[in-house]
């Protein structure tokens, strides 16, 4: 295997923090905003998530890239992430069924990122600065320039992507014994989640962002499916005047991280930038309703506003965070609509949560037998 040659790379804060490392995949420049992900594990999985569109990764996990890369694990066509950060970044990879090195594919998709730093020392920057844009380059490490250039990074507040992300067509996943025809609002969605849909007996038909109701609804589905995505759910308005109308015919809903907030916002419930969000696999939630907890992989950075939520009598919180108390479920009272906002497809991350789509797969039956 070749062995890559690190030069030296840099990596520079919105708030003028410099840290100086190696070069990892591409040599070049990459700006984003910065966020961590906790997990220990699933790394091509975070890389290929469509709702990390636009930011820079810092993993806390001491090595990436140790079991290489290989087809089986992507939940997107591409990887998605502006960059890398990370402390120990492996050239060698023990699993015998890697395709590839982490390397190799990150040169293969032109991702630039930094290794060798005390990510440890960042992430607590970060965690108690809150998230920033940041530049990373392994082209200059002249910190002038550089901070120049990262001033033309745009700001994830106020940032519409799911246009970015979004299948270009409608398309199709058959099922061998169609059960439910499932609708599919594609924001960024991930290929686990249409995974666990489909082992389920749902044919869906995945329709790019901008997909009108009445565009779905020629299709006849018997529900609907509003994914998650990247960038601030304020401006991701198209989606939400659909969702109105779903709402509005009494269509079973279910919708996932990014669907979670634009049905908040269809209900009239504002959504906002969290200091940090929350990214990682161990989140503890509990679900109000059944009075169980359960262990979460997420990935957001907005949240919906719990006050606006319990001001909304139309409105039921069903899931907190219990970390921090944000809203992380809801479901609106007398219609067939819920949602969540963490990950229970858990690719990576624990089972403890693929009984949502179980609940979704109830709440058509007991529709399609009305």
């Amino acid at each position: 295997m070749k062995i890559h040659t690190t030069t030296d790379a840099v990596l520079v804060l919105e708030d003028g923090t410099v840290f100086h490392g190696k070069s990892l995949g591409k040599i070049g420049t990459t700006g984003g905003e910065v966020c961590f992900n906790t997990g220990m594990t699933g790394y091509q999985e975070i890389f290929t998530d469509p709702s990390y569109y636009g930011q820079i990764v810092i993993t806390t996990v001491s090595h990436v890239g140790n079991y290489g890369v290989q087809p089986e694990e992507v939940e997107s066509g591409q990887i998605q992430i502006k960059g890398l950060v990370c402390k120990e970044f492996s050239q060698h990879f023990s699993r015998k069924t890697a395709e590839g090195s982490l390397q190799e594919y990150f040169e293969k998709a032109g991702i630039v990122g930094i290794c060798e730093i005390d990510t440890r020392e960042l992430v607590r920057h970060v965690r108690d600065k809150g998230a920033m844009n940041a530049i990373i380059s392994s082209e200059t490490t002249d910190v002038e320039t550089l901070t120049s250039q990262l001033a033309a990074v745009p700001s994830m507040h106020g940032l519409e992507l799911s246009s970015k992300v979004t299948t270009p067509q409608q398309y199709d996943l058959p099922v061998n014994d169609t059960r439910f025809k499932v609708a599919v609002l594609d924001l960024g969605v991930k290929r686990n989640i249409l995974n666990n849909l489909t082992s389920r007996g749902c044919e869906c038909r995945v329709f790019p962002y901008g997909a009108t109701f009445e565009e779905m609804e020629q299709w006849g589905p018997d529900g609907y499916f509003i994914s998650n995505g990247p960038g601030d759910p304020a401006v991701t308005t198209e989606a939400v005047k659909s969702v109105e109308k779903i709402l509005a015919e009494e269509k079973p809903m279910f919708g996932i991280c990014m669907g979670h907030q634009i049905l908040a916002q269809a209900n009239g419930i504002p959504t906002y930038k969290m200091h940090n969000g929350h990214r990682g696999l161990n989140h503890p939630v509990k679900n109000l309703i059944t009075g169980r907890s359960e262990i979460t992989s997420q990935n957001h950075g907005f949240a919906v506003d719990p006050e606006a939520v319990k001001n909304n009598p139309n409105v039921e919180v069903t899931h907190i965070n219990l970390n921090d108390n944000t809203v992380e479920g809801i479901r609106i009272k007398n219609k067939p609509a819920f949602s969540v906002q963490y990950h229970p497809e858990s690719s990576p991350g624990p089972h403890d949560s693929e009984y949502l789509f179980d609940l979704f797969v109830e709440m058509l039956e007991k529709e399609k037998n009305k």
